[in-house]
């Protein structure tokens, strides 16, 4: 016999609210993941997959809709010599070039600045067209300026960069046509927002940490150089209220997503991936033992 109908239920009451889930940490976008997973396919067997590639595909994504910001690192001071000292300009800055409908934003420039330590040498190496002494470099949406002396503490450790620029190359440009070969970020000294910044890197220095030769540990290529934390990092002052979860590009840097450790006006931020792929580089360092 047929079994008697039974009456519908109607839909499953729905859940009680509960917390939102937490923000990402390392920022990496699902758009990025679901095209990672389209790259690579579906296999039952266990098998081994670049990190690269997933990399590549959050770089992409990223790319593509990531605002661009100035930070720096590892800050070196910079006193613009014949810039005047109460002068404050807004300099426009492009918030993504991959896409128009960003629009720009107003970044301060003053006499004096905070530029990379990596983009400035003493004595710098051959393809080296960063800051130099004597040399000219341009400023990335501001101007030409140029190293005059260099200031060093008790130790003889570089503490400050003495410079001037050319008020006639505001954009970046020379009237008289001159070029020079290296572009270099910044930020406002008396602007910047301070911060924590977290490196991240691959934990592992093994291209495949399974494949391990008699004796070996997986923990004898561990990458000590996987979590690097840098503290005193200078950022352009629109990042001083960045949400947990955003995700930026460092021009010239990287990608990074606000922590949420953020707090008392000091953002942390983490960074998801290079600009390039520093894989090769690590296994250069192994190989070379050191």
């Amino acid at each position: 016999p047929c079994l008697p109908a039974v009456p519908s239920a109607g839909p499953p009451p729905p859940r009680p609210p509960g917390p939102p889930p937490p923000p990402p940490r390392r920022g990496y976008p699902p758009p990025a993941i679901r095209d990672f997973c389209d790259r690579i396919g579906i296999a039952k067997a266990n098998s081994l997959v670049q990190v690269e590639q997933l990399e590549d595909a959050v770089r992409q994504e990223l790319n593509r809709t990531a605002q661009r910001v100035l930070a720096v690192l590892r800050p070196l001071r910079v006193v613009i010599e014949n810039y005047p000292e109460d002068q404050v300009e807004e300099r426009d800055a492009v918030n993504n070039p991959e896409d128009a409908s960003a629009g720009t934003r107003k970044v301060p420039f003053a006499r004096v600045l905070y530029i990379d330590r990596d983009d400035f040498r003493e004595d710098p190496p051959r393809k080296y067209f960063r800051l130099a002494p004597g040399r000219e470099v341009r400023l990335r949406y501001a101007y030409f300026i140029k190293c005059v002396d260099v200031v060093r503490d008790e130790t003889g450790a570089v503490v400050e960069l003495r410079c001037t620029y050319d008020p006639e190359t505001r954009g970046g440009y020379a009237p008289d046509g001159r070029k020079v070969r290296g572009t270099i970020h910044w930020v406002s000294a008396a602007h910047a927002v301070e911060a924590e910044v977290r490196l991240y890197d691959h934990l592992f220095s093994k291209e495949n940490p399974d494949d391990l030769a008699e004796g070996e540990d997986y923990k004898d290529h561990l990458n000590p150089g996987s979590r690097e934390v840098l503290t005193g990092c200078r950022l352009e002052p629109g990042l001083a209220g960045a949400a947990a979860g955003e995700r930026y590009q460092f021009e010239r840097v990287g990608y990074f997503c606000v922590d949420p450790d953020t707090a008392d006006g000091v953002p942390v931020f983490n960074r998801t991936v290079g600009l390039r792929d520093t894989w090769a580089r690590i296994q250069k360092r192994t190989a070379g033992g050191d």
